[in-house]
C-alpha cells in the first residue's frame, strides 16, 4: 500500500462529503426557513453514517447543528 496515495485518497474523500454536506444542510435550512417550518433559532440533531461495506464499516456520528 502507497500510504501518501491512501492518505491523499481520504482527504478528497472527507472534503467532497464536507462539502456537499454543508451545501445540502444550508438548502435544507433555507428552505425551512422560508416555508415557516424553522423560526431561525432552533438547534437541530444531524447524523452522518460512515459506511464502507467491503470492510464491514458502518459508524454513526451524531451532532448538533445550531443555526443562533
Amino acid at each position: 500500500m502507497d500510504q501518501e496515495t491512501f492518505n491523499l485518497s481520504i482527504r478528497k474523500f472527507l472534503k467532497m462529503v464536507g462539502v456537499n454536506s454543508q451545501r445540502e444542510i444550508e438548502q435544507a435550512v433555507q428552505k425551512a426557513l422560508d416555508g415557516g417550518i424553522l423560526k431561525g433559532n432552533e438547534s437541530l440533531a444531524a447524523k452522518v453514517i460512515l459506511e464502507i461495506p467491503s470492510l464491514g464499516v458502518k459508524v454513526p456520528f451524531d451532532g448538533e447543528i445550531k443555526l443562533q
